[in-house]
């Protein structure tokens, strides 16, 4: 198209919690279509080799997390020297909202939202010679996309990602979907409001189902719908789950979906569960309905008790995840968050983690809106790539580094759920200055899990970036 030898692009992922990035995989077909030469990197996965990044003219950067970020940030100098006339970009939901420190660094150009045409006419640009020689503005674009089948086979094999770990013992291998980007709510805390305010967009059903049986053919056995909420459009949802179910009915998958859905759509629970679903993701963050209110949620504590009982009468699994150290954290708000998965039995329902996640305060977030917030905030951190907080009360500080460093050797060592969660439930009591009881049996059973455990919205560990960098960087 543009010379005998189509123009080298390489699309980079730092990091996506064991997923298959579509983030990759949607831009390369595109691109392929264009006339580019694309090659696809996951640093999750792979390193950074000089003969990948040999001859390229163009590096994009998916930024689809806070930890990516980091990464990309701590990896761009070595991008620069492996591929030093290369012209950098950054896409995906963090892009935009680090766009100064990024450039910085060497980037030109930053796209958010619906960022492929975006990147195919920079590709084209930078193939005659005509890309912008100043960093641009940053670049979000809600205009939909005529999408393509993702392009998988640039990545590395399914087998090499996330799996599927059933309570029974063994696992399936997982292939990784999205249905739609964006969402129509705005949870102050959420790093897709400050991209999409609200709104959001589908990706064509034939798109969709054409990708999962690619999946299936290279060894799928479970599909992962990475949706920020797959029931922002239920009418499109269950037309996906349909087909995919009619057309692979042994095929499992599982999708994130907000409380205040699960209760608005519970008629719709059954088909989820009759068409292969297994869990359900759900980010209650909070029992505490005045943070629930702080952070926007939608919905309340008695609400997310209620969905409980809603999911295990349609035979579903519930994970829920957690924002639980936060500004307005107690200690004793702590301990009844803790007392609350107990009586519901879902001490077995949410990795460690989730248990010690500490609210990320990046820029742009909706959290900056709320009066007297950002009073509560220290200066800007270009590290962290947030605003440090430190709590009134410095006992809920420490209480967090501890269940920290519980879930860290949780993950590091292989420790049962329950064991975990019994250990900070101790160090919980003892913070509040109760003598610690012992957790009764039958809390909860295992329920179908990520091998890498979901989480968002929180400070990653130094442990965490260099677990995907590595010391060679």
């Amino acid at each position: 198209m543009y010379s005998r030898r189509p123009m080298k692009v390489v699309l980079i992922s730092p990091y996506e919690i064991g997923r298959q990035p579509f983030g990759l995989a949607e831009p390369a077909a595109l691109l392929d279509q264009a006339g580019f030469r694309v090659e696809c990197i996951d640093l999750s996965r792979e390193r950074l080799e000089a003969s990948r990044l040999r001859g390229a003219a163009l590096v994009g950067l998916y930024l689809a997390m806070h930890t990516a970020t980091r990464i990309a940030i701590e990896a761009l100098p070595r991008i620069r020297e492996l591929a030093p006339s290369a012209y950098l970009c950054a896409y995906g939901l963090y892009a935009p909202m680090n766009c100064a420190r990024l450039q910085e660094l060497g980037v030109g150009s930053v796209f958010g939202g619906e960022f492929e045409p975006a990147l195919v006419a920079l590709a084209s640009e930078v193939a005659h010679g005509t890309a912008p020689v100043h960093p641009q503005p940053p670049e979000t674009s809600l205009a939909r996309v005529s999408f393509a089948v993702p392009r998988r086979e640039a990545l590395p094999a399914l087998s090499g990602y996330a799996r599927l770990e059933l309570p029974g013992g063994g696992s399936r291998t997982m292939g990784f979907a999205e249905g739609s980007r964006g969402c129509r709510h705005r949870c102050r805390h959420c790093p897709v409001v400050p991209v999409y305010h609200g709104r959001f967009r589908v990706v064509p059903v034939d798109i969709v189902i054409e990708d999962i049986a690619n999946q299936v053919a290279a060894g799928a056995e479970h599909i992962s719908f990475g949706d920020p909420d797959f029931l922002n459009g239920p009418t499109h949802a269950l037309r996906i789950v349909r087909q995919m179910h009619a057309r692979f009915p042994t095929l499992t998958y599982d999708a994130t979906i907000k409380i205040e859905h699960l209760l608005r759509y519970a008629d719709r629970l059954p088909e989820l569960a009759a068409t292969g679903c297994l869990f359900v993701t759900s980010a209650v963050e909070s029992v505490d309905d005045r943070v629930l209110q702080y952070l926007d949620k939608g919905h309340t504590r008695a609400d997310f008790e209620r969905v409980v009982a809603l999911m295990a009468e349609a035979g579903l699994s519930l994970a829920p995840t957690f924002v639980p150290f936060t500004p307005w954290t107690t200690l004793d708000g702590y301990l009844d968050l803790l007392e609350t998965l107990v009586a519901l039995g879902l001490v077995s329902a949410l990795p460690p983690v989730q248990l010690a996640i500490r609210l990320l305060v990046p820029q742009g977030s909706y959290l900056l809106r709320l009066e007297g917030f950002p009073e509560r905030l220290e200066a800007f951190d270009p590290v962290l790539l947030g605003y440090p907080w430190r709590h009134s009360d410095p006992r809920v500080d420490v209480l967090q580094e501890a269940v920290q460093e519980v879930a860290e050797s949780a993950e590091r060592e292989s420790w049962p759920r329950r064991r975990a969660f019994e250990e900070i439930l101790r160090l919980a009591h003892v913070a509040v200055g109760r003598t610690p009881r012992a957790l009764p049996a039958g809390v909860g059973e295992p329920i179908p899990a990520h091998s890498e455990p979901w989480y968002c919205c929180a400070e990653p560990t130094t442990r965490q970036i260099e677990g995907v960098l590595g010391p060679a960087m």
